[in-house]
């Protein structure tokens, strides 16, 4: 399906940018790529498995003290997330400590490439908080965070995290309800972020390609001229999902995704979820047992800020601390 500049040519007279909505879905404006200051000091745990050391000339292509680092003490590798070791996203020793309240205690977690990791657990169990952490909304106040070897989340804004390659869509969605499908998925897909370029992006071959690819994992195809406003709560959660994609991520956050869904549509999400397993990796946050059955392979419970339990979802079902703390018999 061949779709032409003229399809975004008037969408900058139709709404006002809300530049906040932009950012929550990870979409950065202008990229100011700021250096993280008063970061907490990280230790590793000493018992987790080593994380192979690369060189910063064969990953970043410079130094950390170089001018082409745009002034960044640490910058964002030129090359994408290196999971040659089979490992998407470390997680190790991870606290987060609000004043006394701890959120995150000790939590290690390692998600491999490719994997449909599925994270349950009660209210407050720190589900929130770990994506947060994943996607340098909250900084650990102890502990390591690597997505593959070399990126470590811990010292890059949440813009230089989403160029990095990971997407994350919140739990309700925010699409732009006045324009069209097919202006949302463009909206997310420039690569020049200034709002003045965003709104007319050139649709060369390899955004055409994502966007063909991108409507048939979602399934909105034939409602690409269709306002984002008169779909479906389902519609609009496919549809911030196929945002993420336009910006090609390697890791994908769902926030319980089918919130709210009716039956049909959280049978389709599930479809969805699979397909996407095909070439990304995905962390799905969800209490809907029905849905994690349909998605899952390992299942990790989280409770009081640290794992609980993890396996398939049997197992966990079946886990005496799981059914206390959280499943109630």
């Amino acid at each position: 399906m061949l779709i032409t500049n003229a399809a975004t040519s008037n969408v900058a007279t139709s709404q006002k940018v809300n530049n906040d909505a932009l950012v929550k879905n990870n979409l950065s404006i202008n990229n100011p790529m700021k250096n993280s200051k008063n970061t907490p000091h990280i230790t590793v745990a000493e018992n987790t498995p080593t994380r192979p050391v690369t060189t910063l000339t064969e990953d970043y292509g410079d130094s950390r003290d170089s001018g082409d680092s745009g002034g960044l003490a640490h910058p964002v590798p030129k090359s994408g997330p290196d999971m040659r070791h089979g490992i998407a996203l470390y997680l190790e020793g991870v606290s987060v400590w609000f004043d006394s309240f701890r959120a995150l205690n000790d939590l290690s977690l390692y998600i491999e490439a490719g994997e449909l990791r599925c994270i349950i657990g009660p209210n407050g169990a720190g589900k929130t908080t770990l994506m947060d952490v994943i996607t340098g909304k909250t900084r650990p106040t102890k502990g390591s965070a690597f997505f593959g070897q070399i990126h470590n989340l811990a010292k890059l804004s949440t813009e230089e995290i989403a160029e990095a390659g990971i997407g994350r869509k919140f739990q309700k969605p925010t699409v732009f309800e006045k324009f069209t499908v097919l202006d949302n998925l463009m909206l997310a897909a420039p690569k020049d972020k200034r709002v003045s370029k965003s709104w007319f992006t050139r649709i060369d071959a390899e955004i055409q390609d994502t966007l063909d690819s991108t409507l048939d994992q979602i399934r909105l195809k034939d409602l690409i001229n269709k306002p984002a406003g008169l779909l479906s709560h389902g519609q609009k959660q496919w549809l911030e999902i196929g945002m993420l994609l336009m910006q090609r991520p390697k890791l994908i956050l769902l926030d319980e995704p089918v919130a709210g869904m009716t039956d049909a549509e959280t049978e389709h999400t599930a479809e969805l979820c699979l397909r996407l397993k095909k070439n990304h990796t995905l962390i799905v946050v969800e209490h809907d047992m029905t849905f994690i059955d349909a998605i899952s392979e390992t299942v990790t419970v989280l409770a009081n800020g640290a794992i609980l339990a993890e396996g398939t979802l049997s197992e966990v079902q079946n886990n005496e601390a799981v059914i206390e703390t959280y499943l109630g018999r």
